[in-house]
């Protein structure tokens, strides 16, 4: 399937068309050198543009998500989808939803649930990955979380990809754009064209320090000023 047919499809999800085809260019692109990882699944829109983008190069996406839904997902709140529901435990339950999807779609050999929180997977994991995708919880300290527990596992060239980023307060929360602003201060990361509210960074090569302006405001400063 061709992304042009998975524009025609509907899915459950948050995720503007053009970020999500950014995505299927990006895994395109990066799981020729190792798997990707993606850090919020929902009801697989982002899965199924990312496992396709990998399908093409025969490569993995792990999907990494408790399935619990986030803070503005429960009952009550302003994304609740009760359809979602669990009867049984009266808790959100999105994993049946996106099996369902990554079936339909003959992902099942390239898409690999993980269904757990973000930091326990992260504790023992070995393996570098070509793109990270962060899409999970939104407050500060999940989303912290989330950028402090993977970033080490991005291979140099590979691609840390940040959702719902905005620079007014009014137009969203910013813990997103926090860990974006905090990867781009490291030193350790080349900033790349947003798309929407999609953020995305270049892992730098080994010994190279990205030169930013909040990590050398007197050296841009200066340079201005030629």
């Amino acid at each position: 399937m061709e992304v042009d047919e998975l524009k025609g499809l509907h899915f459950k999800g948050f995720m503007a068309e053009e970020e999500a085809v950014r995505l299927y260019e990006l895994a395109g692109e990066a799981s020729g050198r190792g798997p990707c990882l993606e850090i919020g699944s929902y009801c697989g829109r982002s899965a199924s543009y990312l496992g396709m983008g990998c399908k093409k190069n025969g490569g993995i996406l792990f999907s990494l998500d408790h399935h619990e839904g986030s803070e503005e997902q429960q009952p009550g709140q302003e994304y609740f989808d009760p359809e979602l529901l669990d009867p049984a435990t009266g808790r959100i339950n999105s994993f049946p939803a996106f099996r369902e999807t990554i079936r339909n779609l003959s992902l099942e050999d390239t898409v690999v649930p993980i269904v757990s929180r973000s930091a326990v997977v992260a504790r023992l994991w070995a393996t570098p990955l070509s793109l990270i995708f962060i899409d999970g919880g939104h407050t500060f300290e999940a989303a912290f979380i989330d950028y402090s527990a993977w970033v080490s596992h991005l291979m140099p060239g590979g691609y840390l990809v940040i959702h719902d980023i905005f620079a007014d307060p009014k137009q969203g929360g910013q813990a997103p754009r926090c860990i974006y602003r905090m990867a781009l201060d490291s030193g350790l990361f080349e900033e790349l064209r947003m798309t929407g509210t999609l953020g995305v960074l270049r892992r730098a090569a080994p010994g190279f320090l990205t030169l930013h302006p909040s990590l050398f405001p007197a050296h841009f400063e200066a340079e201005r000023g030629q």
